[in-house]
This record gives C-alpha cells, sequence and structure tokens, in this order.
C-alpha cells in the first residue's frame, strides 16, 4: 500500500499534504511555489510509493465547475497525467477548504499575524482535501 499525495493547487503556491504508507494519518507537506510543482512531485516519487494522487477540485457553490477548475486546475491535471500517466490522479472537491482551513488555525490559537502566513493556509487545506478523501474513499470501501 502505498501513500496518498493531496495538492492543493494555487497559481503561485500549492499546498501539499500526505498520508502514512498505511494511508491512516494525513500530515501537511509544506507549500511548493508552483512553477516548481512538476518537479517536486517527480523528486518525492522517486523517493515514496504514491498510490494516488488527489488534486483539490474548486467546484462553485452550485456544484458546477467554477473559472478556477477550468483556467487552471484543469491544465494543472493534465499536465500531471501527461507527465506520470501511470499515476492514478483523482479530483476532490476543495469547496470551503480554504474557510474551514481559516477557522482551523483560529481554533488552534495561531496569533492573527501567523495567519496571514498563506502557506500555511494552502498547507492546512492540503490536508483537509486528503480527510475529505479518505473519508469517502472509507465509505464507499
Amino acid at each position: 500500500m502505498g501513500r496518498i499525495l493531496s495538492i492543493d493547487y494555487g497559481r503561485k503556491r500549492t499546498g501539499l499534504a500526505v498520508t502514512d504508507p498505511l494511508q491512516l494519518i494525513a500530515g501537511t507537506l509544506g507549500t511548493v511555489p508552483t512553477h516548481e510543482l512538476l518537479t517536486w512531485i517527480a523528486d518525492y516519487l522517486k523517493r515514496e510509493v504514491v498510490e494516488a494522487i488527489v488534486v483539490g477540485y474548486p467546484l462553485g457553490t452550485d456544484g458546477g465547475i467554477s473559472e478556477t477548475a477550468r483556467l487552471y486546475v484543469d491544465p494543472f491535471v493534465s499536465s500531471l497525467k501527461k507527465k506520470f500517466p501511470l499515476q492514478q490522479i483523482v479530483l476532490e472537491d476543495e469547496r470551503y477548504t480554504s474557510k474551514i482551513a481559516f477557522q482551523t488555525m483560529v481554533d488552534a490559537g495561531i496569533k492573527k499575524k501567523d495567519r496571514r502566513n498563506k502557506s500555511s493556509l494552502d498547507a492546512i487545506s492540503a490536508t483537509l482535501i486528503l480527510q475529505s478523501y479518505l473519508s469517502r474513499k472509507g465509505r464507499q470501501g
């Protein structure tokens, strides 16, 4: 059984999270500048066995495909599939993860100054996307 890697894709920086090898615990890996993301993933896949890559997919509030998904995430997913054709890629609804991540930071007592660090927000969002995927996978399994 391999790890599951989660991606909260952003135009400037991308949040990353991963499970343990048994796929029980999701933890943050931090962020990577988006222009370095495919190289980072290639390096990670050389070091770790990854069963699936879960990409947060920004649907609109009505459940339809958002402009952000169409303009940014879809092209990234196409590049990901082209570069790693044997890798399982899964799209996971990421609606409200940024808001939940921000509230998580507030609830954890993180100071206002530190909450302005968007990198932390992106990494937490990637973890929430991964947890959502694991929960959905568990219900289906």
